[in-house]
Parts: structure tokens; C-alpha cells; sequence
């Protein structure tokens, strides 16, 4: 079930009038959430439903031993830990692995026959072994006690709008919100259904029109010239920031309109001027998961140069290896830790901590240039995430690096690059908020309010057609 599907469209007002009408009831309105997650799930798969329920009762249990055998709590602790990274190694990285380790030896000389397995992604199988890795580890390191309501406990791992493409949440932040009693908030429903509409504006018009084009030139780059193939690689970074904040702001929305707060996912990333800057506002609630959980444990910061090159590239891997089992999100992932290194080797990489241009108008010559800068070196990175393979990523690339960079380009869709230009204005001169059109209703003039509003959605229409998945859907 689509964020931007008709069934969606049926399926959430169902739940939202049901969910209200049961203020009164905390638990059945846990329960009727947990009951829409797992058939909002289902819908997908149904098969892949027992999984997600197994998951979740194995590290609800584990959980719970952890704290009630405290002899074993490491044994209880590594349990659910390799069962869990178990099944996301044999669904998403089996082939991978076998497949490498085979040409790797075929490179000494030896042949190998070996057969790969056919087999299913479940979808947002990434997102929710981070909710329970996180809740695991944090009960482990006595941060948290375990949960006893199953039905609470459930909720957190499978709450609808994140469960399979996030944004990635802890347990510190979303199981107090499911224990508590949620009012209803007129103010936090309009929020909440401008977020939506903005979400869906990002994913209908900027992402699935920018995707024509990319899927396009990136499925055949042999055909276009250098010059081309730069605005197929411009125009992914604006599909994929659609596409993936899009569904973030969706799944915001969602949750504000029935009481929740979700972690903010993105912070205006093209607005960097600094990689470091970049990774603290893109897929933040993944970028925090590594740091947490990974880069923090490995040292951190602390000690010598190599240290924090060595842990900043481990990370940066990871999160690569995170996004596909794929030697280019491998490289996508180094390339960024080599993008980052000399903020870390000058530790310069906590500068830019301020809302660029905060209090003009328009960045300085300086500020628009380390802007462009560091879109310039995104736009690099991300032709390798989009790449089939890194064979068609280095003729991608050197075709850009050949005299054809000059040539007139073959595809020139003017009229989106000046939606994207209305888009980037909107997102520019509401950089401050949480969304970009958060503050819009401070207008005091209704015409114009209620303009904007009908423009947005007789623009998500006319662009409306079939529907199309979330690209986050595959990791």
C-alpha cells in the first residue's frame, strides 16, 4: 500500500475517524494501530507479515530476559542480535556475498560453481531490524527498561507510517508517546495535512517527473552526451530528495494527525555547505543510528587522526553496504568518507552548526558557493547509488569527462527544471522550519493562503498518474 495510492487514501481516513472515536480507550487505540500496521504491511506480502511478527516477539522476549536473567543477559543479548542480522544477511546480502566470494576466486584461477537464492526484499526489512536492534542494545546498556505490553511494544516496531521506510525510531522517543493518552489538536491536524500535502507535492511532481527523464538517460548512457548525462545526474539528486523526504513528510503528517511526534529525517540538505553539514540534515535518523551505535562505540572522536578517519570510513561503508547489497552503494558510501576527511583530519567537520543565510535573505557569495560545492560533489556520489553496476557507472562518468560535456544536450526539460526552481525557492525561504510550508498559515491573508493550497494540489493531480513506488522501498 502506497503513500500515494487510492487505497491509502481509504485505508487511513478508516483509521483516523476509528482511532478518535476511541480517545477515550489508550489500549484499543494501540491495539486497532498495531491491527492497521500489520494489515497496512500485509498488503504488501502477506507472507512477509510473519516475519515482521517474529521479529518483533523476539526481541520483545529477549528484552525481557535480559533483565530477568541476569546470568545469561549476554547470551539473550547475542541471541537476538545474530537472528536478527541472520535474516537480513540471508534476505538482502546472500547472493551478494556468495556471489563476490565466487569472483573473487574465479580471479585466481579457480571456478566455482555455485547457485544463488531466489528470493524476495522484504520490504522495509532494514528499517525495522534498526527500531529492534536499537531497543535491544539500549536494554543491554541498562538505558531503558524493557517493555512488558506486547501490544505497545509492537507499535513502536510496526507503527504504520515508518514502518518500511522509516524515519528509524528509538525507543526513548516513541514508546512514551504510545503509553501516554493523545489528545486530539486542531493546530497539529492542519500541520499535519500541510506536511502531507507537501510530501506528496515532492513525490508526484518533483520525484516521479524528474524519474522520466532519469530512467531515461541512466538505463542508456551510452546514447546521450556528457552534457546530457550531467542533467540526468542533477536531476536523480532532485528524485531521490522527492522521492525519500517526500515519503518522510507523508509519514510525519500521518503520525501528527493521530497524536505522534516522529523524528525529523531531513533538514534542507541541498542547502549544505559542507559534506559534515550534509550528514547531519540527510536521512538524519539513520546518519544518528550509525553514530549512536556504531561510530560512538568504535571510539568515536576520540584519539588520533587515524582513529577518526578509520571509524568515519567504517561508518560511511556500512551505510553504503546498509542501502543495497551492491558494490555501488559500497562506493557511494567511500566516496562520501572521502569527501568528509578533511573536515575530520582538520576537524572543521562541526562547523555550519547555524541556518545558512539566517538572517538575510540571500547567502553570500561564499555561503552559494560552498552550497554549490557541496551539491556538486553529492551529485557525484549519488550517479554510483543509481548506477546498476560500476561498470556503468565509470562509463557514466567518463562520458561526463569527455569533450561531449560541451555538446548542445539532447534532453533539456525546461519546463521541470523551473518547477524544481519554484520548489528550491519555497524550500529556501521556509528553511527555518521543521517543513517548508509549516509557517504558510502565519499569512494573514486567507486568498492567498487558500491560492497556494489549490495550486499545490491542481499541480499533485495534473502530474498524477500511475502509481508510482518509493525508491527507499528496495532497502
Amino acid at each position: 500500500m502506497l503513500f500515494n495510492s487510492l487505497s491509502f487514501a481509504v485505508f487511513f481516513p478508516i483509521i483516523f475517524i476509528l482511532y478518535w472515536i476511541l480517545n477515550k480507550k489508550l489500549k484499543f487505540q494501540n491495539i486497532l494501530l498495531l491491527v492497521a500496521s500489520y494489515y497496512f504491511y500485509a498488503c504488501w506480502d502477506w507472507r512477509f507479515l510473519f516475519l515482521l511478527m517474529f521479529s518483533t516477539l523476539l526481541d520483545f522476549y529477549t528484552g525481557i530476559k535480559m533483565e530477568t536473567d541476569e546470568r545469561r543477559k549476554k547470551f539473550w543479548f547475542w541471541l537476538s542480535i545474530i537472528i536478527n542480522l541472520g535474516f537480513l544477511g540471508v534476505f538482502k546480502y546472500y547472493n551478494f556475498f556468495i556471489s563476490s566470494f565466487a569472483d573473487g576466486l574465479s580471479q585466481l584461477g579457480i571456478t566455482v560453481h555455485y547457485s544463488t537464492l531466489n528470493i524476495i526484499l522484504p520490504v522495509g526489512i532494514s528499517f525495522y531490524t534498526f527500531h529492534g536492534l536499537s531497543y535491544v542494545i539500549d536494554i543491554y546498556k541498562s538505558r531503558i527498561k524493557a517493555e512488558r505490553n506486547f501490544v505497545d511494544y509492537g507499535l513502536f516496531v510496526s507503527f504504520f507510517p515508518l514502518l518500511v521506510a522509516g524515519p528509524i525510531e528509538r525507543a526513548t522517543h516513541l514508546l512514551p508517546q504510545i503509553k501516554v493518552k493523545r489528545e486530539f489538536s486542531y493546530e497539529n491536524a492542519k500541520s499535519g495535512l500541510r506536511q502531507i500535502l507537501w510530501g506528496l507535492f515532492k513525490k508526484i511532481v518533483i520525484a516521479d517527473q524528474s524519474a522520466i527523464f532519469v530512467n531515461k538517460i541512466f538505463d542508456h548512457p551510452e546514447f546521450y552526451p556528457g552534457s546530457t548525462l550531467v542533467i540526468g545526474a542533477i536531476l536523480f539528486a532532485f528524485q531521490i530528495y522527492g522521492d525519500f523526504s517526500g515519503y518522510s513528510d507523508i509519514a510525519l503528517g500521518t503520525a501528527r494527525l493521530l497524536g505522534f511526534d516522529l523524528l525529523k529525517n531531513f533538514n534542507y540538505p541541498y542547502f549544505s555547505r559542507s559534506i559534515a553539514e550534509f550528514w547531519r540534515k540527510w536521512h538524519i535518523s539513520l546518519s544518528t543510528w550509525f553514530r549512536d551505535y556504531l561510530y560512538i562505540p568504535l571510539g568515536g572522536s576520540k584519539g588520533g587522526n587515524w582513529g577518526r578517519i578509520r571509524n568515519t570510513f567504517i561508518i560511511f561503508i556500512v551505510s553504503g553496504f546498509w542501502h543495497g547489497a551492491n558494490w555501488t552503494f559500497i562506493i557511494w558510501g567511500f566516496l562520501n568518507a572521502l569527501f568528509i576527511l578533511p573536515s575530520i583530519v582538520f576537524k572543521t567537520n562541526r562547523k555550519n552548526l547555524d541556518i545558512v543565510a539566517e538572517n538575510s535573505l540571500l547567502p553570500s557569495f561564499k555561503e552559494a558557493f560552498m552550497m554549490l560545492f557541496t551539491f556538486s560533489l553529492t551529485v557525484f556520489a549519488w550517479i554510483f547509488f543509481r548506477a546498476d553496476n560500476v561498470s556503468e557507472a565509470i562509463l557514466y562518468i567518463s562520458k561526463i569527462f569527455s569533450h561531449s560535456l560541451l555538446w548542445k544536450p539532447s534532453i533539456m526539460p525546461l519546463w521541470l527544471f523551473f518547477i524544481i526552481f519554484l520548489f528550491m525557492t519555497v524550500e529556501w525561504f521556509g528553511r527555518k522550519n521543521n517543513f517548508a510550508i509549516e509557517d504558510i498559515s502565519l499569512n494573514k491573508n486567507r486568498l492567498v493562503r487558500w491560492i497556494f493550497y489549490y495550486a499545490l494540489v491542481a499541480t499533485i493531480i495534473y502530474f498524477s498518474g500511475e502509481e508510482q513506488t518509493f525508491i527507499y522501498f528496495q532497502f
